[in-house]
């Protein structure tokens, strides 16, 4: 299984890059969104990727973040959905999108993807409601690739072929996505540790990330969502 590519992009195509990984081109899918933040030819770009076997065809998909790959896997396994249009979903909302459309039960903001229709919106959104936690609870401990070197993971000769204009360079401090993405992974542990269902906790903490992005922020209007009405 390939589980992940660093390497230099050759050629950049509508939503596919050649990545050339130690002289080895590999052609990885990738969403409209993802190819958005790759550089141009010539550029470093590290992917985590999942590999599609078919009796007569193999495809790598590429992912920024393990998060992202999982909900791919997740989306895949919904009968009526396919790798690209797991892609095009992911390419529409990106996984905090699809995490939160999920989470509330949000099939209109599902449908948003191109060829995805109300009622294939709508089993997405049922049958995988109760999965959303896990995934979002990986915020936490996901690497993403935003706030790590894009060299990373090449072996020094590698990086030195790159020229000067592609040396490592010291990591950015933690993006307000990442940081984001880690109080609500936060929130849901704090509130599942505390009795709520993966569920409950889970919507309540999309709700609440609408307008709260800090932990203690985000558990106490959780936790309003969650209290008894009436």
């Amino acid at each position: 299984m390939i589980g992940k590519l660093t390497g230099r992009i050759d050629w950049r195509g509508s939503d596919q890059v050649l990545l050339d990984v130690g002289g080895v081109g590999y052609v990885v899918h990738v969403s409209e969104r993802t190819l958005m933040t790759l550089p141009g030819p010539g550029g470093m770009a590290a992917l985590y990727t999942e590999l599609l076997v078919r009796e007569d065809l193999l495809q790598l998909f590429g992912f920024q973040s393990m998060a992202e790959r999982e909900w791919h896997r997740l989306l895949t396994s919904v009968q009526g959905v396919g790798a690209k249009a797991a892609m095009a979903i992911l390419g529409a909302l990106g996984p905090e999108g699809v995490a939160r459309a999920i989470a509330i039960g949000d099939a209109a903001a599902v449908r948003r993807a191109p060829g995805v229709g109300p009622k294939l919106a709508q089993r997405v959104v049922m049958e995988l409601k109760e999965k959303a936690p896990a995934v979002m609870a990986m915020g936490a401990a996901d690497a993403d690739l935003a706030d790590t070197p894009l060299v990373e993971g090449l072996p020094p000769a590698a990086v030195a072929a790159t020229g000067p204009t592609h040396a490592p360079h010291p990591a950015a401090p933690p993006s307000a996505r990442r940081q984001a993405q880690q109080a609500q992974a936060e929130a849901l542990s704090a509130l599942t540790n505390l009795g709520y269902g993966g569920s409950e906790a889970a919507q309540a903490v999309a709700q609440a990330a609408e307008s709260e992005d800090e932990t203690s922020a985000l558990i106490r209007a959780a936790l309003k969502l969650l209290a008894p009405k009436g």
